[in-house]
């Protein structure tokens, strides 16, 4: 299938709401940009507006100099977020990032306001960080086969550092094996879409491509939609985007023993620095027909350099023959 790339099924103009109208401008008078792929958009303050795409990283200019982000820039995006969803943004703020309509992440950098020890808010935002949310329509399709073992489908685990693809690939493995994959007419996939960055939902329908047969628990913490959908839904696979937490992990301890597939995203480098976290150790050890893809950026987002499995064997590294 031909690889597709969209910032979402709907058009740009989340983004184009969340910016000053000025920066907005300014981004879609340059044909470059806009004839690629956007990635990111950055605000910092008293700094060059900012844009990466898919083939380059721009400073955008006012002709001759570097077009400027000033204070009053920062203040109106902020402004802009706090009045599209307040208790999300409230609640996010500490976290140093929101989710917004279309799946797309608002990073935020700041003044940390610290309450026992914690991060309780942010003030003073200095800068601030889009990422356009993204999908690659057929980028998990000539994977799908190493992830079966015997004609049974593995756990699988997606690894890599963030910036590389691991939840553009997910969704689209979500897409591939609701719509069915290896003979089976398809996968009733269950989704725990914490952040909303998986499907983008919006007023209930997905705003991705992710199949006919998937079903989305959203805005959930991970441990407790993962129950819930073993629950409710009677999934064969479960989805989950970057484990971490103690919790999450617990939940999946669940997921295991009652012999649904999980596919995940995690952070992390390579086997040596994985199997140092002592949770994802555990969890490892728990799965007896398990893949661990790790990803980089080496030759474009979503490069997949290795997979093993859960066994210590490795089943594919690129650039080398099988």
């Amino acid at each position: 299938m031909e690889k597709k790339v969209g910032a979402t099924l709907q058009s740009f103009d989340d983004i184009w709401k969340l910016l000053p109208d000025d920066v907005g401008k300014r981004i879609k008078q340059d044909k470059n940009i806009m004839n690629e792929h956007i990635q990111e958009i950055r605000l910092r303050v008293l700094s060059p507006l900012f844009v990466k795409t898919n083939k380059g990283r721009y400073f955008l200019t006012d002709g001759q100099n570097n077009w400027i982000v000033t204070n009053r820039h920062i203040k109106e995006a902020v402004e802009k977020l706090g009045g599209y969803s307040l208790y999300a943004f409230e609640e996010e703020l500490r976290q140093g990032y929101l989710t917004v309509s279309g799946g797309h992440r608002v990073g935020f950098c700041g003044r940390a306001v610290l309450e026992g020890g914690k991060v309780k808010t942010l003030r003073q935002v200095s800068s601030l960080n889009i990422r356009i949310a993204g999908e690659v329509i057929g980028c998990g399709e000539q994977w799908i086969p190493y992830l079966f073992e015997n004609n049974s489908l593995c756990h699988t685990i997606i690894v890599s550092p963030p910036g590389c693809g691991k939840t553009t690939l997910l969704r689209d493995m979500i897409r591939c094996f609701s719509y069915g994959v290896n003979g089976m007419d398809h996968y009733n996939v269950g989704v725990v879409d914490e952040r909303g960055e998986i499907a983008a939902m919006k007023d209930g329908v997905p705003q991705m491509d992710i199949g006919p047969c998937t079903d989305v628990q959203e805005n959930c913490p991970k441990a407790e939609g993962m129950v819930f959908l073993l629950r409710s839904m009677t999934p064969d696979i479960i989805a989950v985007d970057e484990l971490g937490k103690e919790a999450d992990f617990i939940g999946v301890e669940e997921l295991l023993h009652a012999g649904v597939t999980l596919i995940s995203t995690v952070h992390g480098n390579d086997m040596e620095g994985l199997l140092k976290n002592k949770k994802m150790q555990k969890m490892i050890g728990e799965m007896e027909n398990g893949r661990i893809l790790f990803l980089s950026k080496k030759c474009g987002t979503g490069t997949v350099e290795e997979i093993w499995d859960t066994q210590g064997k490795k089943r594919y590294e690129r650039g080398v023959k099988p």
